[in-house]
């Protein structure tokens, strides 16, 4: 356990349905802003350069849901690990609310990423000695936020994914599902201004997968974080308002533009 002198949740209530709450329950909160301006991203391999990424542009407003979409290799995943400051640009600008984020150094940057940023993989990188809340208290405890408020934030959430029976379980006894979901809740626990995700259904099921999709809109509307996805599923990417396709070398377009 996270801290043995903790207070044991409250007894979960009975799991609440699937549907979001009215849209008079939508958070205030704004997501953010991002701007990426000539975004490039070379290896150095065998003494050759290999660009991956060359002389991205994006605009995100604030509250934007968007999917992208483009075949395999064409470097969505290096494009949204450096979006989520997970690795840096080789030239370019990436501007959050204003602030560049290519001239931080590595502590002001882990900093900012775990309080501004939530991220969801295909894999959901869940810590396995540790139950279902403990792993969605991990970034407010990070935070070194008091205890028993990241707890109740985190038993929250979780009701809010369908989870409020799976408080005390640990990720192997969990499905698939219940595992994404967790990771999802782990995500928004602090209500990012950017959540960013990779293939978050690349795992499950169709019907899992649907519920999964289903639960992203949702948690959008509902909590106004800026939102981009990675991912092949179509239906997913139709479920948003914006869907971009990457084609070589990180170029992106109106996935209309480039369907035929």
């Amino acid at each position: 356990m996270i801290d043995d002198a903790l207070p044991p949740p409250a007894a979960a209530p009975a799991e609440p349905p699937a549907a979001g709450p009215a849209p008079a329950a939508r958070a205030s909160r704004v997501g953010a802003q991002v701007d990426i301006v000539g975004m490039c991203k070379e290896y150095v391999h065998g003494g050759r350069v290999l660009s991956v990424l060359h002389g991205v542009e994006l605009h995100l407003a604030a509250g934007d849901m968007v999917a992208v979409v483009g075949a395999s290799g064409v470097g969505k995943s290096t494009f949204l690990q450096i979006l989520g400051t997970l690795d840096l640009p080789t030239r370019g600008s990436i501007k959050f609310d204003g602030e560049e984020l290519t001239t931080m150094g590595p502590e002001r940057l882990a900093m900012f990423r775990n309080r501004k940023i939530g991220f969801v993989f295909q894999f959901h990188h869940l810590l396995p000695e540790f139950t279902a809340l403990e792993n969605v208290m991990m970034p407010g405890l990070i935070q070194r936020l008091p205890k028993a408020q990241v707890r109740q934030r985190a038993a929250d959430i979780l009701g809010r994914v369908g989870l409020s029976r799976r408080l005390t379980h640990k990720p192997s006894e969990l499905s698939g599902g219940e595992q994404q979901r967790v990771a999802l809740a782990r995500a928004m626990v602090l209500e990012p201004a950017l959540l960013l995700a990779d293939e978050p259904t690349g795992n499950l099921d169709r019907h899992t997968g649907e519920e999964i999709h289903q639960l992203f809109v949702e948690l959008h509307r509902e909590r106004g974080s800026t939102m981009l996805v990675v991912t092949h599923n179509l239906e997913l990417a139709r479920m948003m308002p914006r869907t971009l396709k990457m084609i070589d070398g990180g170029q992106l377009a109106p996935y209309e533009e480039v369907a035929a």
